[in-house]
């Protein structure tokens, strides 16, 4: 039993399935499925009305007959030709033939009770038709068709009511049946449609944002890829800068250093002659030392294993530090070295970049200071910062030079003894300043001198937390 209930499902659906293809519209498909299940069940209703002739024991003229045989023929005719692909004339064929029957049998003084298909002719005719000429030409048809068969006033030789009540009752629920029938099933397929629209919506919606994500994470990547190719460049740079440091100006002066102890191990020098030598080479080393430290420095930066441990720094001891180291290197060019802090300044940042910034400035100053020049180091309490200020009496520079020394590039000029340098040093002074929160600027005058001043945070800031903590 089950298993013919599941035999007559699946012949149902493939009678309601006739003519679909996989390369039709979803919307136009189903209305064909709407389309067959009316024509099927008109069949079968046509099946009903000839079984019913057959056991009524009243005689029935032809006309009935022919209305009781015309929607078996005729939607068995429509739906052959949907199987053959032939969708308009299978439209043209059920709604031009059921009104013309329909209107036939009127007319031959036959009434059978099947006046109200017309409505359903009409109705449907707006849903399963596409054009707004055959919409009308249906209307058209059908309403015509109302007239002369309904309106019309004739007498009729034959009353089915007459002859069996029940019949011609049935006839008027059958029609009634049918316009509900269909108003419903073309109600639930509007409902599905939206639903279906409803949900390409979302999806699309959905596809929208994964796509608007997708381009916000290719833009992100992209930005990131240009920042590494931008470092990758910048370090290429550096590097090959490295290269020509360590293989020139690292090389003269140890090679130097290494003569003047060669000669003295020999004899070949006296003592007056390596006295004269000695100036030379110390500021060689002095070169080499600072060099050497920012090289350092630099490559533990770049290493990414470097992190910012800030703390509260006492600048003037800090200062008095630098001082004194770089006091034999002042006193060689006989420049004055003041360190004017009369009082305790306090700063927060990392012990050791805020060394090497200090070392690396006052350095220059010392390089670009001619002989007898001065330099004075003062520290200034603001609000919520420090500023260190490095003032001297050299050469100074032009508003170009000073625009140069933080440029992509390395900037360097020799010095008023014919210091060497290689410009890595400032760069890594705004670097380590940068991480602290803090920040370098210049002001100079050639002829006159320059003061590089260094700002720095007086205490601890939520920035300052943020960028020690993903350091």
């Amino acid at each position: 039993m089950q298993t013919r209930g599941q035999a007559l499902i699946r012949q149902w659906k493939q009678l309601r399935s006739l003519g679909v293809t996989a390369g039709m519209d979803d919307y136009e498909r189903r209305k064909l499925i709407i389309f067959n299940q009316l024509n099927c069940i008109s069949m079968l209703a046509g099946l009903m009305l000839v079984f019913a002739g057959l056991l009524s024991n009243q005689h029935l003229p032809p006309l009935t007959w022919y209305v009781a045989l015309a929607p078996l023929l005729i939607c068995t005719l429509v739906l052959w030709l949907n199987q053959e692909n032939h969708y308009r004339y299978a439209r043209f064929v059920y709604f031009g033939l059921y009104p013309l029957v329909t209107c036939i049998v009127y007319l031959g003084k036959v009434n059978v009770g099947v006046g109200l298909f017309f409505l359903l002719y009409v109705v449907t005719a707006v849903f399963f038709l596409q054009r707004m000429v055959s919409m009308v030409f249906s209307f058209l048809w059908s309403s015509s068709c109302y007239l002369l068969a309904v309106v019309v006033p004739r007498e009729y030789y034959f009353q089915l009511s007459e002859i069996s009540y029940w019949v011609y009752a049935f006839n008027h629920i059958l029609a009634l049946g049918f316009i509900f029938y269909a108003l419903f099933l073309i109600k639930q397929e509007h409902l599905r449609y939206q639903y279906t629209l409803m949900m390409k919506s979302r999806e699309l919606h959905q596809q929208n944002l994964a796509i608007g994500k997708q381009k916000r994470e290719i833009a992100e990547k992209a930005a990131l890829l240009e920042v590494q190719t931008k470092e990758l460049t910048e370090l290429n740079q550096i590097k090959t800068k490295l290269f020509s440091v360590i293989a020139h100006d690292l090389k003269t002066p140890m090679y130097a250093l290494r003569n003047l102890f060669l000669s003295m191990q020999q004899a070949k020098l006296s003592a007056k002659e390596i006295k004269e030598m000695i100036p030379g080479i110390t500021n060689e080393m002095n070169y080499v030392t600072s060099l050497m430290e920012n090289l350092l420095l630099w490559a533990r930066a770049q290493m990414r294993q470097e992190t910012v441990q800030p703390e509260m720094l006492d600048l003037h001891h800090m200062i008095d530090e630098t001082v004194a180291l770089l006091r034999l290197q002042a006193d060689n060019k006989k420049i004055w070295l003041e360190a004017s802090l009369q009082q305790p300044v306090y700063c927060y940042a990392d012990r050791e970049m805020i060394s090497l910034v200090l070392r690396n400035i006052l350095s220059n100053a010392i390089k670009f200071t001619p002989a007898h020049g001065t330099i004075w180091v003062s520290a200034t309490e603001h609000a919520a910062v420090v500023e260190i200020a490095v003032q001297d009496t050299g050469i100074g520079m032009s508003e170009e030079a000073i625009a140069q020394l933080f440029g992509d590039y390395y900037y360097t000029t020799r010095g008023t003894n014919s210091e060497t340098g290689t410009g890595l040093g400032l760069k890594l002074c705004r670097d380590f300043l940068e991480k602290n929160g803090g920040s370098i600027k210049v002001n100079s005058n050639p002829g006159v001198g320059s003061t590089f001043s260094v700002i720095l945070p007086r205490y601890e800031t939520v920035e300052q937390e943020q960028e020690v903590q993903y350091a």
